[in-house]
């Protein structure tokens, strides 16, 4: 995939940069925000929580309950990733990882990338402090 290319690589176009939609009441998604932002980007990574009025705001057609459940990526041509597409999104972002999320993706390694995004998922849920419902009501920041 070349840096002009998205990280689905649907054709959609170049991606600018990509907004990350995380759960900043989850200490593995903080965890995980303070580790992306500290790598060396390709792709410009912006961050806000999951559920606030601000994601609310700029993106008014998404499920924000959703966002909370699943980490979701919105590139700015539009395409909008969730759960593994949205990992394998963060990756292809960094300089260092871009390699990894291309092999990752591939017929071969997806379903094993699936699979452990999958139980991080389940390791995040069983950590939450609580259920934020129908959305976020500024805990999250």
């Amino acid at each position: 995939m070349s840096e002009d290319a998205d990280p689905a690589g649907s054709g959609a176009g170049r991606v600018g940069f990509l907004t990350v939609l995380f759960d900043a009441g989850c200490p593995i998604c903080r965890a995980a925000h303070r580790w992306l932002e500290n790598r060396a980007q390709l792709v410009p990574l912006v961050f806000v929580p999951a559920g606030s009025a601000e994601a609310r705001t700029r993106f008014p057609g998404l499920d924000h309950a959703a966002t909370l459940r699943d980490i979701t990526v919105i590139a700015d041509n539009g395409l909008v990733y969730v759960s593994d597409g949205a990992w394998l999104a963060c990756l292809w972002a960094l300089a260092d990882y871009r390699g990894m999320a291309e092999r990752l993706s591939t017929p071969a390694l997806l379903p094993a990338a699936r699979r452990f995004i999958a139980a991080a998922a389940a390791v995040r849920e069983s950590m939450r402090p609580e259920d934020y419902g129908g959305g976020c009501d500024d805990r999250c920041r």
